[in-house]
């Protein structure tokens, strides 16, 4: 898994904490159809990380898991534009790519 992927898991577990919260291990595994230790990792992750608390009676969401779904499609947006243009330039000219004449400093005449 990369962490892509990672991140995608962390915050499809993030939303559906938000949406049945408090809830268990076993039935975010159950919702998500993803194995409970996949959850319990997600969970650990996302506790230390203050988007969620644990309680008796399961994950609560804090009002910090609050306002990062709140802003996530527009960093999502955002993050999408960065890297179509990273893609744009790399199409155009690839970095590091030069001919003989521009490697030795010399002008090329037309």
């Amino acid at each position: 898994m990369n962490e892509v992927e990672l991140v995608a898991r962390h915050l499809e577990v993030i939303r559906a904490v938000q949406e049945n919260q408090p809830i268990g291990i076993l039935k975010l595994s159950e919702i998500l159809k993803i194995p409970s230790h996949r959850v319990r990792y997600s969970l650990n992750v996302l506790e230390q990380s203050g988007y969620i608390k644990a309680s008796p009676a399961g994950a609560v969401a804090t009002g910090k898991a609050a306002e990062l779904i709140g802003s996530l499609n527009e960093d999502l947006d955002s993050l999408i534009r960065l890297i179509e243009s990273v893609k744009t330039r790399q199409d155009e000219e690839p970095y590091g790519v030069q001919d003989d004449a521009s490697r030795n400093g010399v002008k090329k005449s037309d």
